[in-house]
């Protein structure tokens, strides 16, 4: 690599202010474990400085003893030696003691931090609007969600606490010397001016570099888990090497950073320990020159020595602390991309008296980078409540679009969807859904209105877990018997002759039940949501003609919903009121 092309830098999205910001509202939760690593940091400072006189004393106090050197009091006694050696024990077992509890705040607090943060910012993606295309793959975010979030709490609650400690055992230990020898604590500390000005070189160049690993990281990720998702299809498309190829592409590419990134790394450290050992030495011969010249006790050779290693210590610990630095920044900079999204309407969910009607009102969608491209064009259409009506149209006609309009996941581009009903009286509906005494007939139709809607979209949609975690999902509420009726009104009773029957075991994707016993358990699971508008998109695709009859029978038996189909099978025709036909752009 040209050393040309290893110094070339690239600006950053955002500024070192707009991070600090960021990452001081995400230091907030998180102030105890960082208070408390402070706090036995600070003690551990203490006790290491403490070490330094004690070995000190003890070593004066055996030299005098043994006619070495002579003490202020003349000879000492073996009592006296086991005394200042007993104090060096306790002084070791209060370090051990605070090393203990070092782990203990870790592991306890550290892990509940992340798990704090990563429930944050996917709550945080869970609120945000739909941009009708994603911009990040799933194994990105994941990534992110995963290694980012580890950078960025350790950061907070382990580097910056231990850098509060390093400075204090550096100022402790440069105040200790620079009492014993002024000249030796100033050559000591003389690389630090050198350390500041290139640190700034550094962190910038590092940044760069981290951040490209970072993202050959998250696309080795993304082919990871598009693989395993699909491993059916790479199986019986035999694409087993093209797959493996490209992962290694991958990997290779991310290799190459990291060889970038640990050639500049060495180099720099090279430099700065080059300083750092160059300063030892002198330390050593300063002190050496000293003891031969009878200046100076041995214990006060040793004290040199190792309150100059803990100076240099501290010093090492900050060169590496602008390593930190550039992958919290990276990190940073990573998990506030997943946020630029601004978030949905948030308020109490807005409970209509069913059944609702939906009405579009000259509506018209394109995405936000293709402008020309119209998705939807000028649509009137008018589902009325109680009403069945099917959606038709071909491949890229805009029916998923559609029903994320409904769905208030994308906003209309121009033009209105309202949600309106035919009565003020209330349904019955959980608390955690209701809402005033009284709304208006019609609203215009927001987020906010989600909780009116039951919908059921293509594919296989189950979770790993057993069948009654997947129905719960429709309403953590729900009983035993509710889940069974949803069941039994979606032609589901094969449940009852499973071994485990609601708490059957399912892995991921529904795996052990066929596509067709998949589809009628996703359906029973909308059934269960008290909404009354129903939103079915190729729902019925893999069931028979006779079961697909009986379920529909069995929905629009008692009209207590407004059905709104997605669908190819023109069987379906024949139990709606009303059909529209959707025509590609």
């Amino acid at each position: 690599m040209k050393w040309r092309e290893l110094l070339r830098q690239e600006k950053s999205k955002y500024t070192i202010p707009q991070m600090l910001r960021w990452l001081w509202h995400a230091w907030r939760g998180n102030r105890l474990q960082a208070a408390l690593n402070a706090a036995v940091g600070l003690l551990g400072v203490g006790c290491s400085l403490a070490s330094v006189w004690a070995m000190k004393r003890a070593i004066d106090i055996a030299a005098g003893a043994t006619g070495l050197a002579a003490s202020a009091s003349g000879r000492t006694s073996p009592r006296e030696v086991c005394l200042a050696v007993g104090v060096m024990a306790l002084i070791i077992l209060c370090e051990f003691a605070l090393g203990i509890s070092r782990v203990w705040i870790k592991n306890i607090l550290g892990i509940k931090a992340q798990n704090r943060m990563q429930q944050q910012i996917l709550g945080r993606l869970l609120r945000s609007e739909w941009r009708g295309r994603e911009a990040m793959h799933s194994g990105d975010v994941i990534n992110r969600l995963e290694q980012d979030v580890n950078n960025v709490v350790d950061f907070l609650t382990e580097t910056l606490p231990s850098t509060l400690s390093t400075l204090a055992l550096f100022i402790g230990a440069f105040c200790y010397l620079f009492s014993m020898d002024t000249w030796l604590a100033i050559i000591t500390v003389a690389i630090l001016p050198v350390f500041i000005l290139f640190s700034r070189f550094y962190v910038s160049r590092m940044r760069q570099l981290t951040r490209s690993i970072r993202q050959s990281d998250s696309l080795v990720q993304n082919i990871l888990t598009e693989t395993m998702q699909h491993r059916v299809l790479v199986k019986t498309m035999e694409a087993d090497d093209l797959m493996l190829e490209r992962l290694d592409d991958t990997q290779s590419e991310l290799r190459h950073r990291v060889r970038s990134r640990t050639a500049f790394s060495v180099a720099s450290n090279l430099m700065l320990n080059s300083g750092f050992s160059a300063g030892y030495l002198i330390a050593f011969l300063w002190g050496a020159l000293r003891l031969q010249a009878g200046t100076i006790t041995f214990g006060a050779m040793t004290a040199f020595l190792q309150l100059v290693y803990r100076i240099q210590g501290p010093a090492r610990s900050l060169t590496k602390l602008a390593p930190a630095f550039v992958g919290v920044f990276t990190a940073a900079e990573r998990l506030m991309e997943l946020e630029e999204v601004p978030e949905e309407e948030q308020g109490e969910p807005q409970m209509m008296p069913g059944p609702c009607g939906i009405r579009f009102h000259d509506v018209s969608y394109h995405y936000a980078d293709d402008a020309h491209r119209m998705i939807v064009s000028h649509a009137d259409y008018d589902f009325p409540p109680g009403s069945c009506t099917a959606i038709l149209g071909e491949t890229g006609a805009g029916k998923t679009t559609l029903i994320r309009l409904i769905l208030a996941l994308v906003r209309p581009t121009d033009g209105t969807i309202t949600i309106y009903s035919p009565t003020y009286s209330r349904t019955p509906v959980p608390p955690h859904l209701r809402t005033s005494e009284s709304s208006p007939p019609e609203q215009t139709l927001s987020p906010l209105h989600r909780c009116n809607f039951i919908y059921v979209p293509q594919g296989n949609t189950l979770l790993s877990g057993t069948l009654r975690e997947n129905l719960q999902m429709g309403n953590p509420q729900a009983t035993d018997d509710e889940m069974m009726a949803a069941l039994h009104t979606v032609c589901a009773d094969f449940v009852d002759t499973l071994p485990k029957g609601l708490d059957t075991v399912m892995a991921e994707h529904g795996t052990g039940l066929s596509e067709g016993q998949a589809q009628r358990i996703a359906i029973a699971r909308a059934l269960l949501r008290p909404g009354s508008i129903m939103l079915l998109d190729e729902a019925t695709s893999s069931l028979d003609t006779d079961t697909e009859s009986t379920l529909l029978r069995n929905l629009l038996a008692n009209r207590r919903h407004t059905i709104i189909f997605i669908t190819h099978r023109h069987s379906v025709l024949d139990y709606c009121d009303h059909v529209i036909r959707i025509d590609a752009k």
